[in-house]
């Protein structure tokens, strides 16, 4: 099968003529309980459980997908779709390996009767344990310092009380990260006013994060709602293989303009 490239089509169908255990990475974000409208339109649950059957299908063994969602409010509830979808993921055969946060550094107040929603969930599901993991890291801010004494892991395990304690240790330089990540949603760059005609930009640094993570170079990275393309953008500037496919044209367009300009 042809490989980088962005196809135009109802995700669904076009996913139906790729080839069983295909990809290594999905990473995209689907419209949320029609809070935003698209020129696509509508988004429904049928819809959904037909990509998630198919994601399952066409993602390898030790593949992963990361579902980037969030709920609507509707008649003072939130709807709960998020969890429907991550529950619906893991009756097609996916574990749900990690629940993450993409926390917004800045958000648009709605003057709810709750407080102001400042998160989405980034749920990441694999099909069986997945082959890749490059763990990002931060800096300790105690880097060097003696920590106190800790349990020697030798010890019995009858009775903690009885575990002997050993010398302390000292504080690495890095850490792994945690599973709250921060980013500035929406943020339109002035270098890309191509990316601009699109109404709801992936946050780049999301995208980069999450594929450098769960793939390896020379892997394939999969977005079936690629809009803008910046999933796209990023698994290419990463050495990635990718595909994309998007029901409105000229978000196509958008995404090819964008991949071709790497190019120059």
């Amino acid at each position: 099968m042809d490989l980088n490239k962005v196809l135009y089509g109802n995700s669904v169908d076009v996913m139906k003529t790729f080839p069983d255990n295909l990809v290594d990475m999905t990473i995209t974000s689907p419209p949320y309980d029609s809070m935003r409208r698209y020129e696509g339109g509508s988004y429904d649950f049928e819809m959904f459980k037909g990509q998630a059957e198919q994601l399952y299908r066409i993602t390898k063994e030790g593949g992963v997908v990361v579902w980037v969602v969030r709920d609507g409010t509707k008649n003072g509830s939130e709807s709960g779709t998020s969890f429907k979808q991550a529950l619906y993921f893991m009756e097609c055969g996916f574990k749900l390996y990690d629940t993450m946060i993409y926390a917004k550094n800045y958000f648009v107040p709605l003057t709810h009767r709750r407080y102001e929603q400042q998160f989405e969930y980034m749920f990441v599901f694999s099909k069986g344990r997945p082959k890749t993991f490059n763990g990002l890291r931060e800096k300790c801010g105690y880097e060097g310092t003696k920590q106190p004494t800790e349990w020697n892991a030798a010890a019995s395990d009858d009775n903690c009380a009885l575990r002997k304690r050993v010398g302390g240790y000292v504080t690495k330089a890095t850490k792994l990260r945690p599973n709250i990540w921060w980013y500035s949603p929406g943020k339109r760059l002035e270098s890309d006013n191509v990316a601009n005609k699109h109404p709801a930009i992936f946050p780049w640094d999301l995208a980069r994060d999450q594929i450098i993570s769960w793939s390896d170079e020379g892997d394939l990275v999969f977005d079936p709602m690629s809009g803008s393309g910046t999933s796209l953008v990023v698994a290419k500037m990463n050495n990635r293989n990718y595909l994309g496919i998007d029901i409105v044209e000229k978000y196509v367009k958008i995404a090819n303009e964008r991949l071709e300009r790497l190019n120059d």
